[in-house]
């Protein structure tokens, strides 16, 4: 409840910003003067961006189980599914977060976690992951997996996600509205934007939208690295992780959901937008720990 109290007020906050800048640098009053409503325009940006991320975020664990096909081990029917559903109940104990739904999936070898609440999330793991790796390897995911959980890291990429959403849309507005005010200048027609406003604003909105995808991609590798340490701490030593992530690297991953990619074990194509360090860093980085 307190990230999503701080959700909000970010994105509160960053409005503010945005206002307070544009005034300070005299853009809302040539924009004012040009018919654009620089406070309407800060609550459209800030519903779009707030709303639309929050409303993913709630919907996050329905969503998943539907589009990676996860079913839900309610009652496990055989011993497997017991040790799986018991290595989450302790990996949950242990980090102080309520029992996660647990589920299975079809597909080659990854694994997720997912769900608005820290204390009713759900921790899936596919099929190809529990027949290509050892139990000790497997434990090592699912306590990765439980660190995400605990870190409140589906909430944490939502609420950067919302406040890059909030930037890309009031920007490329104020950007599109200049250049079609600098286009029109000297003309009498005051009928509303024009073709300038609408071009600009689509391609300010890819532009700005790229740039925010780095951005958040970044972030989400820092919690990839968290995650690692986290699994490593639930598990009293880092080898099994630092297993685990080797043998992921000699597997082809399976491909989640673009909505579920950051907080899998593996995912993300091209070094500044994938959601997932290297595997060889988060080995690195494990292997330091252990030294240090």
């Amino acid at each position: 409840m307190k990230r999503i109290l701080l959700f909000v007020l970010t994105n509160f906050a960053v409005m503010a910003v945005l206002l307070i800048t544009t005034r300070i640098l005299g853009v809302d009053r040539f924009l004012t003067a040009n018919g654009l409503n620089m406070t309407a325009l800060a609550g459209f940006s800030l519903v779009i961006g707030f709303g639309g991320a929050i409303i993913s975020l709630l919907i996050s664990k329905p969503m998943a189980k539907f589009s990676a096909g996860v079913r839900v081990i309610n009652q496990p029917q055989n011993a497997d599914e017991a040790w799986i559903v018991e290595t989450v109940r302790r990996f949950a104990d242990k980090a102080n977060i309520g029992m996660p739904e647990v589920g299975i999936f079809e597909g080659a070898p990854n694994a997720f976690a997912t769900g608005a609440f820290k204390n009713s999330a759900l921790v899936a793991v596919s099929t190809g992951l529990l027949q290509n790796m050892t139990k000790e390897e497997v434990e090592a995911v699912i306590g990765h997996e439980v660190a995400h959980v605990a870190n409140g890291d589906m909430v944490t990429m939502t609420l950067i996600q919302g406040v890059m959403n909030t930037f890309v849309v009031f920007l490329s507005r104020v950007i599109g509205y200049a250049v079609d005010a600098f286009l029109r200048r000297g003309s009498d027609n005051n009928s509303g934007p024009g073709i300038g406003y609408m071009i600009t604003t689509i391609v300010m909105d890819i532009v700005l939208g790229f740039l925010a995808a780095i951005i958040v991609a970044w972030f989400s590798r820092q919690r990839e690295f968290r995650a690692d340490a986290g699994a490593a701490s639930l598990m009293g030593r880092k080898q099994p992780m630092i297993n685990a992530l080797a043998r992921l690297g000699g597997l082809t991953p399976g491909e989640l959901p673009k909505t579920m990619q950051a907080l899998g074990i593996t995912g993300g194509l091209g070094k500044l937008f994938s959601t997932h360090p290297p595997i060889e860093e988060r080995i690195a980085a494990l292997q330091q720990q252990q030294q240090a």
